[in-house]
C-alpha cells in the first residue's frame, strides 16, 4: 500500500494558557497544572478512549487516533483512507460554573483513490449536552456555546486546527446552604467523515464528559466551581510520614489487617479500599458517627481523659460509611491526639481542593 501522504501544509498551534480563574491560578496552586500534551500522549491507552484520560477534577484530555477507510455510495469500493487525531483538552474551574473544551483535528494524512480527490473530504465533530435531572438539585440548566459543530473540509482543518466551546450554567444569584445548585451534565461528541463520492461515516460516542456545577460554598473549598465527575478522588496518608504515621496505621489496618481492629468480629472486613467512601456533609450526623465511636473507644479501652490521645475512627466520620451506617464495619483506635487532628486536617482538604460534595472517595493508606 502507496504511504499516506500528509495534508498540504498542515501544522500544529499549541493551545491557548487556561483563563486566569483557571484551577492552575486561584486554587491556592494546589491543583495540578494544565495536562501536557506529552503526559496525555504517553498514557496513550486511557486517552484514547471515549472519556479520555481525567488527570484531575479540573482537567482532562483525549487524544484518539482514528483511521477511516470510506467507502463508495454502494458500499462495495474504498475511495480512499483518512488518518488523523482527535485531540480535546478539557477545564473546569474553581470559582466559575464553567467549563471549556479545546478540540483539534491533527496529524491529517490521506491516501485517495485516482478517481476521487482528498480536497472535498471533509471531517465533522458535533458536540451535545443533556442534563442528568436525577443527580441534579431541581431545574439544572446548562448554556451551550453559539456554535456546537463544525463541519468542514481537510483543507480549512489544516489552517486552523482547533476550536474552543465553552459550557456555563447559570445560578440563583445567591448562596443557599439548603441548595447546592448543583448541575450534572454530560457532553458528548460525535464524529463525521464524509466525501461526494463515499458514504458518510458516524461515530456517535466519539467523546463524552461528565461535569458537575455546583454552588455549594464553603464545604466545597469556594462558593461556585465545576469539577470532572469521572475523575478519582484519592487521600493518600504515608506511614512514613511522622506527622500522620499513627492514623495511616490505622487506615492501613483497617483496610490490610481487619482483625486487628475494634469492634472485632469474625469474619470484618472495612470499606474504603475496594469499596470506595462518599463524603456526607450533614454535621448532624457526623456528630453521630463521632459520639458513637467514642463510646467504642471507651468500651474497649476506658477513659482515655488526660492521656493526649484521641478516638480515631475509619471509615472517617463525614462519610456515609461511618459507625453509625449499621453494619459495624468500621475499626476505632486510640492514637495521638495531634496526629489525629492533622489527620482530619488532611480530609478536610482533600474534600475542599476537589470540590467533593457526595461524591465518591478512593483508597488511603500508602504502603510506604
Amino acid at each position: 500500500m502507496p504511504r499516506p501522504a500528509a495534508a498540504s501544509g498542515y501544522s500544529w498551534k499549541p493551545p491557548p494558557s487556561p483563563p486566569r480563574n483557571s484551577p492552575t491560578s486561584t486554587h491556592r496552586g494546589r491543583c495540578p497544572t494544565t495536562p501536557g500534551r506529552k503526559e496525555c500522549a504517553d498514557r496513550a491507552e486511557k486517552a484514547k478512549a471515549a472519556k479520555g484520560w481525567i488527570k484531575s477534577r479540573f482537567e482532562s484530555c483525549q487524544k484518539r487516533p482514528h483511521d477511516l477507510v470510506l467507502r463508495g455510495k454502494q458500499g462495495t469500493q474504498s475511495t480512499g483512507r483518512l488518518w488523523f487525531d482527535q485531540w480535546i483538552l478539557g477545564f473546569a474551574y474553581v470559582g466559575s460554573r464553567r467549563v471549556d473544551y479545546i478540540s483539534s483535528s491533527e496529524n491529517i494524512r490521506v491516501q485517495a483513490t485516482p478517481n476521487d480527490d482528498a480536497n472535498k473530504w471533509c471531517v465533522g465533530q458535533h458536540f451535545s449536552h443533556t442534563c442528568n435531572a436525577g443527580s441534579s438539585d431541581p431545574n439544572p440548566a446548562v448554556t451551550a456555546p453559539q456554535s456546537t459543530s463544525r463541519d468542514e473540509l481537510l483543507g480549512v482543518r489544516d489552517r486552523t486546527p482547533q476550536w474552543m466551546l465553552t459550557y456555563t450554567s447559570p445560578d440563583k444569584g445567591a448562596f443557599d446552604p439548603k441548595d447546592e445548585q448543583k448541575g450534572s451534565t454530560l457532553v458528548m461528541m460525535g464524529l463525521t467523515a464524509d466525501s461526494p463520492n463515499a458514504s458518510p461515516y458516524s461515530q456517535v460516542n466519539s467523546y463524552h464528559s461528565n461535569v458537575r456545577f455546583d454552588y455549594a460554598g464553603q464545604i466545597a473549598g469556594k462558593h461556585k466551581g465545576t469539577v470532572f465527575t469521572e475523575s478519582r478522588v484519592e487521600l493518600t496518608m504515608s506511614r512514613k510520614d511522622s506527622a500522620v504515621k499513627e492514623s495511616a496505621l490505622h487506615i492501613y489496618d483497617a483496610q490490610k489487617r481487619p482483625e486487628r481492629t475494634f469492634p472485632s468480629f469474625v469474619g470484618k472486613s472495612v470499606p474504603g479500599e475496594k469499596e470506595p467512601l462518599h463524603r456526607l456533609v450533614d454535621k448532624k450526623k457526623q456528630d453521630e458517627n463521632r459520639d458513637k465511636s467514642i463510646k467504642e473507644c471507651t468500651k474497649v479501652w476506658g477513659s482515655y481523659t488526660g492521656s493526649g490521645l484521641e478516638c480515631d475512627e475509619y471509615p472517617f466520620a463525614s462519610t456515609k460509611e461511618g459507625s453509625t451506617k449499621g453494619d459495624n464495619r468500621f475499626s476505632v483506635r486510640l492514637i495521638d491526639g495531634k496526629d489525629n487532628r492533622r489527620g482530619g486536617e488532611r480530609i478536610n482538604e482533600m474534600y475542599t481542593l476537589n470540590r467533593v460534595l457526595g461524591s465518591v472517595i478512593g483508597r488511603g493508606p500508602n504502603g510506604g
